[in-house]
């Protein structure tokens, strides 16, 4: 991270005895960020959008331009375009338009890994009909229409415990955080 990237993290949000801003190491936050993403990597996110998200995720508005993320990144304004790309496919981040201007800005939300979770259950309903399909055209009594009825009931779980957690964690955040 450069340091000019580092004066503009401890920058946002102006003063920080008013806005409750502190003072970064930027050497420690870019640490941070690449050790996030590679957590993501792990986890199956390509590299450039878990980088972007990270560096998203790691600012104190939690937003940023395209100019300014391949700043701190040290990446192309093509790398960013293709990470938002991604990232605002999965929800995970947010497009939006400066007032009177022609640029954008990406900003993550507060409610990102729901969003991103959330958006999993379109995919999760169309698997579970095609498991169907699968259990029927290969008979439910053959050892691969066994199988795929048992990834089926997998999804089927899945998708209900997801709603019910779902529903549990708001009531958390609720009592953490407030609402908001």
């Amino acid at each position: 991270m450069t340091e000019r990237a580092g004066r503009a993290d401890r920058s946002e949000g102006a003063d920080p005895k008013v806005s409750g801003t502190v003072e970064r190491d930027p050497e420690a936050v870019s640490r941070f960020v690449e050790h996030f993403a590679a957590q993501l990597v792990e986890a199956g996110v390509p590299r450039m959008p878990a980088r972007v998200f990270a560096a998203l995720l790691a600012s104190d508005s939690g937003t940023l331009t395209s100019a300014e993320l391949g700043e701190r990144l040290r990446i192309s304004p093509a790398a960013v375009s293709g990470a938002v790309r991604y990232l605002a496919q999965v929800h995970m981040v947010s497009r939006e338009r400066e007032p009177g201007s022609r640029r954008e800005r990406y900003r993550v939300h507060g409610d990102q890994w729901y969003e991103a979770l959330t958006s999993r259950e379109a995919v999760i309903k169309r698997w579970e009909h095609a498991l169907r399909e699968g259990v029927d055209s290969l008979g439910a009594a053959t050892p691969a229409g066994r199988r795929l009825a048992e990834t089926l009931a997998f999804f089927e779980f899945v998708d209900t415990e997801i709603a019910a957690l779902m529903t549990r964690w708001r009531a958390r955040r609720e009592d953490l955080f407030g609402s908001g």
